[in-house]
């Protein structure tokens, strides 16, 4: 691993790292079988069966009779009831899965089955099946011993839960919960998934280790594994030793790997003989975002300049070389029927740049842009922020000043910690930034990215993207659409918008680029993240 992760609380995750840690620590009621890139019942026992009901869907669900918690207790809907309140709650921190689950309003226990329950949800949309499933369960017993949340009804959080900000139980769970003992205590992190959090040294390794008696060895499911005894994440920020370590045999799986060194491993057969090489089309994107609160990048034509100086096909040939491809939007390219083809993307045009600067109100004078904001004088000048050890990133961020350094522009390039750049992008306390985010195939819920509603300090939104249309089509998304194709004509007017507005700028989808030890099969190679299912994989016979 490149940093460690934040936390590895399944409700405040922010970062791919921990979702992949924490996939095998809690399960989800539907999960994404990377052998076959398909949705399929983790632990739920079968895909919900649906109902649809005038303006609400019913989506019904039953828990595996065998899944059990690490204490050896059921799983039960009374579970699945307390997620939901954790997830919708105020006061808690739970800010990145609050607006994926907004659209289930309520949940219905059946009297006579402990392991079967209901969600009411608002209005339909065809990716309302996944989204009812995906999203980690929690254990009642272990997160809320005393029952503090047991008074609260999930129908109260989904109308206007800032009534309840001032319960003194729900105050307390929150004080507790936002501790980050629950991000990081192996005695907390404890769920219905295979493994368990053995040791974390801070800034060196993860090590999970497999349940004695799991109870999904017993399942009969072929995706629900659990077959390494221990799993070991190395953190390895500097991509040269995490290469050498590899080289060295001292790796079973590196990923990331940059593309003129998985080139250079492609050619060793020496290499080939002990690794296998993988480069599937991941889900996952680079972009630049633009603080749209300054006032020098109020104006989009501002920000459309910038845009015109970022030269993704430069970048993509010095970073990736064939290894990933341009967009202009937040949804792959090679999903056809959701991507706006109509658009162009934003080339490298530095003279379309100063034209845009000009009519953006800034003059040139003294080597440099000013305007006039507010009454003050300040000159056009940007630092732009990335990830610590990320090349990628870095490639970028010096790509952009040589070119803003043509039009004018002085631009300081600043690598900082991920956790640190973070924490400044929730503070709004930014010019430019480089970051990535990984999505699926399944679901296009960007409210908690793109809505104004998530643009406030501490929100997803970090750029302050948004427009009235925007949120309105975010909006319908997230709660309203009925079909396949209304949904698309929304996601693209949505792409054509945020060209438009320039602050959130999609630059590229990568491929990934994965090296395994051949002494392993069952890997499940895929496109989608983690890209390889390491709870799946099995010693090849000697």
């Amino acid at each position: 691993m490149a940093s460690e992760p934040e936390t590895l609380s399944p409700i405040g995750y922010s970062d791919a790292g921990a979702l992949q840690i924490i996939n095998l620590i809690f399960q989800s009621l539907l999960s994404a079988d990377l052998g076959t890139n398909e949705i399929k019942p983790f632990l739920a026992s079968e895909m919900p069966t649906v109902t649809r009901e005038d303006s609400a869907t019913l989506f019904t669900y039953t828990i595996r009779e065998e899944a059990r918690w690490s204490n050896g207790t059921p799983v039960t809907a009374m579970d699945v009831a307390f997620t939901l309140k954790v997830a919708k709650a105020p006061l808690l921190n739970n800010e990145s899965l609050k607006p994926q689950l907004e659209f289930i309003r309520d949940i219905k226990i059946d009297s006579e089955n402990p392991k079967r329950f209901t969600f009411v949800c608002a209005g339909y949309a065809p990716e309302m099946e996944l989204l009812t499933g995906d999203f980690f369960i929690l254990p009642a017993y272990l997160f809320d011993p005393e029952n503090l949340l047991q008074h609260i009804r999930v129908a109260a959080l989904s109308r206007d839960p800032s009534e309840l900000e001032n319960d003194k139980k729900l105050k307390a769970f929150a004080a507790k919960f936002n501790t980050p003992a629950y991000g990081r205590d192996s005695n907390l992190l404890q769920g219905s998934g295979g493994y368990t959090l053995e040791h974390w040294e801070n800034g060196r390794y993860l090590t999970l280790k497999r349940k004695k008696d799991w109870w999904g060895k017993t399942s009969n499911t072929q995706h629900l594994t659990a077959n390494p005894q221990r799993i070991s994440f190395q953190v390895i920020p500097d991509i040269t030793t995490a290469l050498l370590a590899l080289n060295n045999r001292q790796l079973d799986l590196l990923e990331n790997i940059p593309a003129a060194e998985f080139e250079q491993l492609k050619q060793s057969k020496q290499f080939l003989k002990d690794y296998s090489l993988h480069a599937p089309d991941a889900f996952e994107f680079v972009y630049a975002g633009i603080n749209t609160r300054s006032s020098r990048f109020l104006d989009k034509r501002t920000r459309q300049a910038l845009a015109y100086l970022l030269d993704t096909r430069n970048l993509i040939k010095v970073s990736h070389q064939s290894y990933a491809t341009p967009t202009v939007g937040v949804i792959p390219p090679s999903i056809r029927k959701f991507y706006n083809d109509s658009l162009q993307s934003y080339s490298y045009h530095p003279d379309k740049a100063k034209k845009l600067l000009s009519e953006s109100g800034w003059t040139w004078e003294n080597n440099g842009w000013y305007k006039i904001t507010n009454g003050r004088k300040e000159r056009l000048a940007i630092v732009v922020s990335y990830r610590a050890g990320n090349t990628n990133f870095e490639n970028a961020a010096v790509i952009f000043q040589q070119n803003a350094a043509k039009a004018g522009i002085p631009v300081q390039v600043q690598a900082m910690e991920g956790s640190l750049l973070s924490q400044q992008s929730k503070e709004h306390q930014f010019d430019v930034f480089f970051r990535s985010l990984s999505g699926n195939p399944f679901a296009f819920n960007f409210k908690p990215l793109l809505h104004t509603s998530y643009a406030e300090k501490g929100g997803l939104n970090y750029t302050g993207f948004g427009t009235p249309e925007s949120d309105s089509i975010l909006d319908r998304i997230s709660t309203t659409v009925t079909s396949e194709a209304e949904l698309a004509t929304l996601l693209k007017r949505l792409q054509a918008i945020m060209h438009d507005e320039a602050a959130f700028i999609p630059l590229y989808y990568v491929k990934e680029r994965v090296a395994i030890h051949r002494r392993f099969t069952n890997t499940k190679v895929s496109g989608l993240k983690p890209n390889y299912d390491v709870s799946a994989f099995t010693l090849t016979a000697e």
